[in-house]
């Protein structure tokens, strides 16, 4: 210590010896010894001081030490205090994470009870329409078997659904003869006995014509009886081509076709007799209506006919209009494309010098062509003659000139203005695919997407009215032309059989059964309402298939 090696060192004030004689020798050691009493104040003050110093210093060490001691239990309590929230937190996280997993079981559970609900609800729509369908095969058997009963004449009764005249006294006592309809008693005179009962004659009625059936043999109907003539003029299907009874077949079952659409039921024996159907709507003729016979064996029926387009000229504000269209879906053709209504023959024989593209057999419609060569197109509306019976056309020879991937765009002349614009809005999408660069796509993809647009072109004209604004506009700047006039007159206010002729464009679109143009259509359209047309249309650039 500081104050002790300081009095250790203060020995030159404290005590003095001397040292005398030689090695070995007596020695002679004189010591002045020293006390307390012998210390000047000075050095008295210096031995204060250091001890005072010496005391300081050791308070000092206990303070630090003191300090030291607290620091390391404030250290220990803040690791302690630490392990708690730890472990606090530890067990709040362990307490959410088993709250999350309940919830998380509990809608799984909700889930399946939900999917569980769905299935059996979904097995019962299948059982009630298996139901039904059992029950109308039912009624239209046991309808079929009535019928094929009605049709055999003067056989006797053979069941409950025939009835006759009897007299049996002694089946029925008198008193106990009480008529099924006026609930009084019969007497001894004529009843009959049917349909579980008995009936005074004036009292068993037609439920038709509410007339005695006084017959051998009647009908039946949900257990209510009928002449065999009202049986037949309420139950009996007719032919809508003939408008005769469809007959039964060997099986004794009727049997009549019917248009998926139009509800049109006319007789097998029409799809083979020649009865001429129309090009446009399919429609069978009715005998004895008047249809439009085309110059390369199309028939049209009037109806299809009043909206027809004719002409090359006449068409051209159509194809504006559908230019038009694609400019509202940003997807502008900067490149004029020669567009051409042509006859049948025509089209097949442009068809065979294509070397690309996909066609809808039987009949192709529409082309895109991009090769050069020369089509004869039609350049003036042909007239109706005697018999309905197209007159005076005039075709000429368009030499075409393959200026870029395009060359022109052909159509069917004769058709409706909606099934023509719908054919031309599929056929300018294969141009608006070759100019922007797509590659070589497959039939489902590129028939698809182009059928995708043609829908789309037909909803904008039934669900607009008048067509898109660039209808009015393509029309306004053509109508110095008479052709261009009618054409312009047409896009007004929809007929409810225009509109009629529409929805069935649409229905063929969507009900199409080919794997190009119907399966196509069905994942394209798909795609088209999920993602959008842009977002298509890129997956198409980029993959060459539909996004899913």
């Amino acid at each position: 210590m500081g104050w002790f090696r300081k009095l250790l060192k203060g020995s030159d004030h404290i005590s003095r010896g001397q040292y005398q004689g030689k090695y070995g020798e007596d020695r002679i050691w004189d010591n002045h010894r020293s006390s307390m009493d012998d210390l000047t104040d000075i050095e008295k003050e210096d031995i204060d001081r250091a001890i005072a110093l010496s005391l300081s210093e050791e308070d000092h060490l206990k303070e630090k030490k003191v300090v030291e001691d607290d620091s390391q239990s404030e250290d220990d309590k803040l690791c302690e205090i630490d392990d708690e929230e730890d472990e606090y937190l530890a067990k709040i996280q362990q307490e959410e994470d088993e709250r999350l997993a309940k919830v998380q079981q509990e809608e799984d559970e909700q889930i399946a009870k939900i999917q569980q609900e769905e299935e059996r609800l979904a097995k019962i729509q299948q059982d009630e329409v298996e139901r039904l369908a059992k029950a109308q095969l039912e009624e239209d058997e046991q309808l079929a078997r009535a019928i094929q009963e009605s049709l055999t004449l003067g056989s006797p009764p053979r069941s409950d659904n025939d009835s006759s005249f009897l007299s049996y006294p002694h089946l029925f006592p008198p008193g106990h003869r009480i008529c099924a309809r006026c609930k009084t008693e019969i007497g001894q005179g004529r009843f009959l006995s049917c349909m579980g009962g008995v009936w005074h004659p004036e009292c068993f009625c037609c439920h038709s014509c509410r007339l005695p059936i006084t017959d051998y043999e009647f009908s039946m109907s949900s257990n209510r009886p009928y002449h065999k003539s009202c049986y037949r003029e309420k139950h009996h299907p007719r032919c809508d081509v003939c408008k005769n009874f469809i007959p039964t077949n060997s099986s004794g079952l009727i049997e009549y076709r019917a248009h998926p659409f139009w509800l049109q039921k006319y007789c097998p024996s029409h799809e083979l007799d020649g009865t001429p159907r129309c090009c446009s709507c399919e429609r069978m003729e009715p005998r004895d209506a008047k249809y439009l016979l085309l110059d390369d064996g199309r028939k049209l029926c009037l109806e299809c006919l009043d909206s027809s387009i004719m002409d090359t000229h006449e068409c051209q504000p159509l194809y504006l209009e559908i230019q038009e269209f694609y400019e509202g879906l940003n997807m502008k053709l900067e490149q004029q494309i020669p567009m051409l209504l042509v006859e049948r023959q025509a089209l097949n024989e442009a068809m065979e010098g294509e070397k690309n593209g996909h066609h809808h057999l039987p009949e192709t419609r529409g082309l895109c062509l991009s090769e050069e060569q020369t089509v004869s197109t039609i350049s003036r509306r042909p007239k109706i003659g005697a018999g309905y019976q197209v007159i005076d056309m005039i075709t000429e020879p368009y030499k075409l000139i393959r200026r870029c991937e395009v060359t022109a765009i052909l159509v069917l002349y004769g058709l409706p203005r909606l099934l023509t614009g719908s054919i031309l809005a599929h056929e300018m999408m294969h141009a608006w695919l070759r100019l922007k660069g797509y590659p070589n796509l497959s039939p489902e993809v590129e028939e698809g997407i182009c059928q995708v647009l043609a829908h789309m072109w037909l909803d904008s004209e039934l669900y607009t009215g008048s067509g898109n604004g660039g209808a009015s506009s393509s029309s306004s700047s053509s109508s110095s032309s008479p052709s261009s006039s009618s054409a312009s007159s047409k896009k007004g206010k929809r007929s409810d059989l225009e509109k009629k002729l529409g929805e069935f464009f649409k229905h063929q679109i969507e009900s199409d059964t080919s794997s190009a143009y119907g399966d196509g259509f069905r994942s394209g359209n798909q795609a088209m309402l999920k993602y959008g047309l842009k977002s298509t249309l890129d997956h198409i650039h980029m993959t060459g298939s539909f996004p899913y």
